[in-house]
């Protein structure tokens, strides 16, 4: 996995143990996630998907590791596997459509992006649960054109406004997890 913090061997721990090392400071976020992860709005997969999905994103292995344990209680393997796919393409086309949204120089938008993205037809899973899994990932990961593009075609798939929200309060807060926990 690799990511920027060490895992020390005294924190191979599940989700809950996990939560109850965050420090006092952060209180807040252990008890969002707990309750997060029951929002009456989504379903399991997507619940589970967004949480995975945003584990992985966040790039903490020690949140990760505990957060995937118990997703896959709740996720059958092609959505889990979904879940990993959309952090894996969201993480190449956040960085790619970000620039392009950033740079002034508009020659770069009409340039092929020539970047493979099967990923995104071939999940496996329900096509709404897959864009959701990407919305979080973008999210996380700054990329306004991503989230735009992804919430238009949840939109269209007849998902209304809480369920974006529902997983982005996912994202957001497993984020903030993951930024905080080093300091445990």
């Amino acid at each position: 996995m690799g990511g920027p913090y060490p895992v020390r061997p005294h924190s191979v721990m599940n989700l809950e143990q996990l939560l109850d090392t965050v420090p006092n400071f952060a209180k807040d976020l252990k008890l969002n996630l707990g309750n997060l992860l029951q929002q009456p709005e989504l379903t399991k997969q997507q619940t589970w998907g967004t949480a995975l999905t945003s584990a992985i994103t966040a790039r903490n292995p020690v949140l990760l590791k505990a957060i995937e344990e118990k997703a896959l209680e709740h996720l059958k393997p092609e959505a889990a596997e979904a879940a990993r796919s959309a952090a894996a393409i969201m993480g190449m086309n956040n960085v790619y459509y970000r620039f392009l949204h950033l740079t002034k120089n508009e020659k770069y938008a009409t340039i092929p992006a020539r970047l493979r993205m099967n990923a995104i037809r071939s999940h496996g899973i329900e096509a709404l649960d897959f864009e959701l899994f990407c919305i979080a990932a973008s999210a996380i990961n700054g990329c306004g054109a991503c989230v735009d593009s992804h919430e238009k075609v949840v939109r269209e798939k007849g998902a209304d406004e809480s369920i974006v929200l529902a997983c982005v309060r996912i994202a957001s807060v497993v984020q903030a997890l993951a930024t905080v926990l080093p300091a445990a």
